[in-house]
């Protein structure tokens, strides 16, 4: 297998040995920025028990929010596929776009212009420093991979992500694509 290197718009894979981290276990991160100063990315298979119309009373309709990652978690952000509707998104790649004006957001999603297949919102972001990406990446605690998604990655089933992608690393990771979250209770 090729290893690539970690860029804005490419997915990392959890690999199967981080089941003793609580936030990174089995996860799928997508990175919207890759730099020498850090990165910065978003869980995209971990939803919450809340809805979005639940932390911003101004938003009508109960879309799924995701937990986005353990940095800032009191802090909302979102990704989408609409740029010519939310004004000053920046552009991950593939046609995902990251973050906008909130406020035409808001209204744009209670006149139904805006669906849920169309943005998915986190609680929190996955960031790390200068250099500590490499770190996790040289120490394999991370997979880099396409995505060969693209702005469908918006309306990904979270759960089943992280297992589509052990089986298609093929090899010994179809192993772990059908072993139990926590393999102790095996």
């Amino acid at each position: 297998m090729i290893a690539l290197k970690p860029t804005k718009g490419k997915l990392l894979i959890a690999e199967p040995s981080l089941t003793g981290d609580v936030s990174f276990n089995r996860s799928v991160v997508l990175l919207a920025e890759h730099s020498n100063d850090g990165s910065v990315g978003f869980i995209l298979n971990k939803p919450l028990e809340y809805q979005i119309n639940e932390l911003v009373t101004e938003i009508e309709l109960p879309f799924q929010v995701y937990n986005g990652g353990p940095v800032e978690q009191d802090n909302l952000y979102f990704i989408h596929k609409v740029p010519h509707l939310i004004d000053n998104s920046v552009e991950i790649s593939d046609g995902i776009y990251w973050g906008g004006d909130f406020e035409t957001t808001v209204e744009l999603i209670n006149k139904e212009i805006i669906s849920e297949d169309d943005i998915r919102f986190f609680l929190g972001y996955s960031g790390w420093s200068s250099l500590q990406l490499d770190e996790e990446l040289t120490s394999k605690s991370w997979i880099v991979v396409e995505n060969e998604h693209e702005s469908r990655i918006i309306q990904k089933a979270a759960k089943a992500i992280w297992k589509e992608n052990m089986i298609q690393l093929g090899g010994d990771y179809l192993l772990w694509s059908n072993a139990p979250e926590n393999p102790s209770l095996n």
